[in-house]
């Protein structure tokens, strides 16, 4: 048994992610950061240096809430449909889009996929033009094009189509050195003709009689094979088929591009050539041999229709600028090694779908009295109860300890039976490294932080926003460590290939 998933099982799939942001039920995606401290090859394996690749299994999600530093949400305007970056340059050789491709018929690079080919380019002001001809599959040599014209045009030695435009703003938000955004232009997709023919691929063949012959396309096409259907204007020159262009006198071109055809024939033969468009007057092309016109067939709806669909937008990007502390959420103390995506996560202690902006996901202990300085990073402990976490922040201004409880022995839970201890109450706290103490307040209060949120404390802790181990986490990224900063900004992008 043979089968495929096809591109449109993947677009489709692209298309109702997209939507999923703001459907009447839309889900809640959030964008987390997480794991402050180190890879080691006695917990998560790999190295700061070497991260571990992570693995789809119960382990890692878990993993991945008790690591989780702060979340934020990502809205309908930080989600885009994208496409490889395929740059313009000149002396390049372009793939061409075909209607055919597959491992029989490959393109001039050998791809057996059009969506893996370069039948697309980018300018360098953003502009995306698809390639209906590549002269044979010759280098493209000329200028930039810039042309906005609904119709193709030719330049470079090429037939190009231009498609869409990307702004400014759009590029700066979804636009890298491997990808940017797809989208349809309006005036290019009101232009578009439903199965017309726009292009042909031509083997000149030899002996023919000179001069311009017209042929009607047959198929499926409205009014096909007839005048009213596409027609091709036939120029013959040195005894040859001339190629493919729009050159009328000089190149074969299309006279008519016709509508609705999904498939189409060109008839050579002696009565299915004309002198005059309107296909009353025959005249043979004469008996050469070797000479054919095959037709390239549209995608839905024609060239510019739909550009999503038409270069293989299958890739959804989500773009989400953390700006320094995001009201105090995302610590800047500290860095981060794991970027991922959960859907639909729980308010802490509630069954309630997350909507607020930002989540903080540490545990935060007011400490009353303390001797030393916390260190990020160290090992706490709390010997009256077992508990062994790990801090992430220490604020000596409002006396607030920022921490974690990784589920590895010493890390966060106990070193001796490796369970779980909460902690608690108002007994002393440890730094491993600093030699820090302090002893929790015990106070049930709200404390304002720098950037104006709050902070509800009950016997002097605070549990994260999120409940751990809720909603799906549908991405996970390890990386090597990035350090935050108070004045910091970071863009991130990810890249999901439906």
């Amino acid at each position: 048994m043979s089968a495929i998933i096809t591109e449109k099982f993947r677009q489709h799939n692209a298309t109702q992610f997209v939507e999923s942001f703001t459907e009447a039920s839309a889900s809640a995606y959030y964008l987390f950061l997480g794991k402050a401290t180190g890879f080691t090859s006695s917990t998560t394996g790999g190295t700061d240096s070497s991260p571990p690749t992570p693995a789809d299994s119960v382990k890692d999600e878990a993993f991945s809430w008790d690591s989780m530093l702060g979340a934020k949400l990502i809205t309908s305007n930080d989600i885009k449909n994208s496409i490889p970056r395929r740059n313009w340059a000149n002396g390049t050789i372009y793939d061409m889009y075909e209607h055919d491709i597959s491992a029989s018929n490959s393109t001039t690079s050998g791809a057996s996929n059009l969506y893996d080919s370069t039948f697309y380019f980018v300018t360098s002001d953003y502009r995306i033009y698809k390639v209906l001809d590549n002269n044979g599959g010759t280098a493209y040599s000329g200028s930039e094009p810039t042309s906005e014209s609904t119709s193709p045009f030719t330049l470079g030695g090429y037939i190009l189509k231009y498609m869409y435009s990307i702004s400014t703003s759009d590029f700066a938000k979804y636009g890298t050195s491997d990808f940017v955004p797809v989208t349809t232009d309006s005036t290019v997709s009101d232009a578009a003709v439903d199965g017309g023919i726009e292009s042909l691929i031509v083997t000149g063949g030899s002996g023919y009689t000179d001069g311009t012959y017209y042929a009607a396309v047959y198929g499926d096409g409205a009014s096909q094979g007839t005048s009213s259907g596409a027609v091709v204007r036939i120029t013959i020159s040195g005894g040859a088929i001339a190629d493919f262009g729009l050159s009328a006198g000089t190149d074969t071109t299309i006279n008519s591009t016709g509508a609705g055809y999904t498939f189409g024939y060109v008839n050579l033969g002696a009565t299915f050539t004309f002198s005059d468009t309107a296909l009353t007057t025959a005249s043979s092309i004469g008996s050469g041999s070797g000479g054919a016109i095959s037709v390239i067939i549209s995608p839905k709806g024609g060239h510019g229709d739909d550009a999503v669909k038409e270069l293989g937008g299958h890739y959804v990007m989500a773009a989400v600028t953390l700006t320094q502390a995001e009201g105090d959420d995302f610590t800047t103390a500290n860095d981060f090694r794991s970027v991922g995506l959960v859907v639909d996560p729980t308010n802490y202690g509630t069954t309630t779908v997350a909507t607020a902006t930002t989540r903080r996901q540490t545990y935060v202990v007011k400490v009353d009295t303390n001797s030393g300085t916390f260190e990020a990073d160290e090992v706490i402990t709390q010997a009256s109860t077992g508990a062994v976490g790990k801090v992430v922040e220490w604020d000596s201004t409002l006396s607030l300890l920022y921490y974690q409880q990784e589920s590895y022995k010493g890390f966060g839970t106990n070193a001796t039976s490796g369970g779980y201890v909460a902690f608690s109450g108002t007994n002393t706290i440890t730094g491993a490294t600093s030699s820090a103490t302090g002893t929790t307040s015990g106070t049930t209060e709200t404390i304002t932080l720098e950037n104006a949120n709050t902070l509800s404390l009950t016997s002097g802790y605070v549990n994260p926003e999120l409940q751990p181990d809720t909603g799906n986490i549908i991405y996970l990224e390890n990386r090597k460590p990035i350090q935050r900063a108070s004045d910091q900004t970071e863009d991130i992008k990810i890249i999901i290939e439906f």
